[in-house]
């Protein structure tokens, strides 16, 4: 079940990895690692907010 598109799972992956990168550098607080989130959703294609709003960037029709 995809509902991410390609380039919001390009950016959410990019989000993620600078996002944990400067959790990992202590640049930020561990509020960064909350980039695990968009790494994660980017990664699989799937994300549970976009499906409880109905929101679908993903072309593939079902």
């Amino acid at each position: 079940m995809c509902n991410i598109g390609g380039m919001d799972r390009v950016l959410r992956i990019v989000v993620g990895l600078v996002l944990i990168g400067l959790a990992a550098t202590h640049t930020v607080g561990l509020w960064g690692w909350i980039g695990v989130v968009p790494l994660l959703t980017g990664a699989i294609g799937w994300c549970p907010a976009y499906s409880l709003c109905r929101i679908k960037t993903c072309r593939i029709k079902p």
